[in-house]
Protein backbone atom coordinates (compact mmCIF):
# COMPACT_ATOMS: atom_id res chain seq x y z
CA UNK A 1 0.00 0.00 0.00
CA UNK A 2 1.16 3.57 -0.54
CA UNK A 3 2.77 5.49 2.27
CA UNK A 4 -0.28 7.68 2.97
CA UNK A 5 -2.46 4.73 4.04
CA UNK A 6 -2.09 4.24 7.77
CA UNK A 7 -2.97 0.99 9.58
CA UNK A 8 -5.76 2.83 11.42
CA UNK A 9 -7.56 3.26 8.11
CA UNK A 10 -7.76 -0.48 7.29
CA UNK A 11 -11.06 -1.12 9.16
CA UNK A 12 -12.65 1.86 7.43
CA UNK A 13 -11.40 0.65 4.05
CA UNK A 14 -12.76 -2.83 4.75
CA UNK A 15 -16.17 -1.45 5.75
CA UNK A 16 -16.36 0.84 2.72
CA UNK A 17 -15.28 -1.97 0.39
CA UNK A 18 -17.98 -4.24 1.83
CA UNK A 19 -20.70 -1.59 1.52
CA UNK A 20 -19.64 -0.67 -2.01
CA UNK A 21 -19.67 -4.31 -3.09
CA UNK A 22 -23.16 -4.76 -1.60
CA UNK A 23 -24.39 -1.71 -3.54
CA UNK A 24 -22.86 -3.00 -6.78
CA UNK A 25 -24.44 -6.41 -6.18
CA UNK A 26 -27.90 -4.91 -5.57
CA UNK A 27 -27.72 -2.59 -8.57
CA UNK A 28 -26.55 -5.41 -10.83
CA UNK A 29 -29.30 -7.68 -9.53
CA UNK A 30 -31.93 -5.02 -10.19
CA UNK A 31 -30.71 -4.24 -13.70
CA UNK A 32 -30.54 -7.85 -14.86
CA UNK A 33 -33.31 -9.58 -12.89
CA UNK A 34 -35.94 -7.00 -11.89
CA UNK A 35 -39.04 -7.39 -14.07
CA UNK A 36 -39.76 -3.64 -13.84
CA UNK A 37 -36.45 -2.63 -15.44
CA UNK A 38 -36.71 -2.64 -19.21
CA UNK A 39 -33.40 -2.77 -21.05
CA UNK A 40 -34.85 -4.39 -24.15
CA UNK A 41 -36.53 -2.00 -26.64
CA UNK A 42 -39.41 -4.41 -27.23
CA UNK A 43 -40.42 -4.32 -23.55
CA UNK A 44 -39.97 -0.55 -23.27
CA UNK A 45 -42.82 0.11 -25.70
CA UNK A 46 -45.42 -1.43 -23.40
CA UNK A 47 -46.55 0.76 -20.52
CA UNK A 48 -47.47 -2.05 -18.13
CA UNK A 49 -46.00 -5.52 -18.38
CA UNK A 50 -48.26 -8.38 -17.37
CA UNK A 51 -45.59 -10.69 -16.01
CA UNK A 52 -46.82 -11.72 -12.59
CA UNK A 53 -44.89 -15.02 -12.67
CA UNK A 54 -41.59 -13.25 -13.30
CA UNK A 55 -42.29 -10.74 -10.53
CA UNK A 56 -43.14 -13.54 -8.12
CA UNK A 57 -39.91 -15.33 -8.99
CA UNK A 58 -37.94 -12.10 -8.39
CA UNK A 59 -39.62 -11.33 -5.05
CA UNK A 60 -39.50 -14.88 -3.66
CA UNK A 61 -35.83 -15.65 -4.12
CA UNK A 62 -33.96 -18.53 -2.48
CA UNK A 63 -32.64 -16.59 0.52
CA UNK A 64 -36.11 -15.39 1.45
CA UNK A 65 -37.51 -18.92 1.16
CA UNK A 66 -34.67 -20.24 3.36
CA UNK A 67 -35.11 -17.56 6.04
CA UNK A 68 -38.86 -18.10 6.16
CA UNK A 69 -38.29 -21.55 7.71
CA UNK A 70 -35.78 -20.27 10.30
CA UNK A 71 -36.68 -18.81 13.72
CA UNK A 72 -36.48 -14.99 13.83
CA UNK A 73 -33.41 -14.89 16.07
CA UNK A 74 -29.99 -13.53 15.28
CA UNK A 75 -28.09 -15.42 17.99
CA UNK A 76 -30.26 -18.27 19.28
CA UNK A 77 -27.63 -19.68 21.66
CA UNK A 78 -27.11 -16.33 23.37
CA UNK A 79 -30.88 -15.78 23.60
CA UNK A 80 -31.45 -19.19 25.14
CA UNK A 81 -28.52 -18.72 27.55
CA UNK A 82 -29.99 -15.54 29.01
CA UNK A 83 -33.68 -16.49 28.83
CA UNK A 84 -33.67 -20.10 30.07
CA UNK A 85 -33.99 -20.56 33.80
CA UNK A 86 -31.73 -23.14 35.33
Amino acid sequence: MPRWVRPEVYPLMAAMTFVTSMCVFQLTRNVFMNPDVRVNKVHRTTAVLENHDEGEKYAEHGLRKFLRTRPPEIMPTVNSFFSDTK
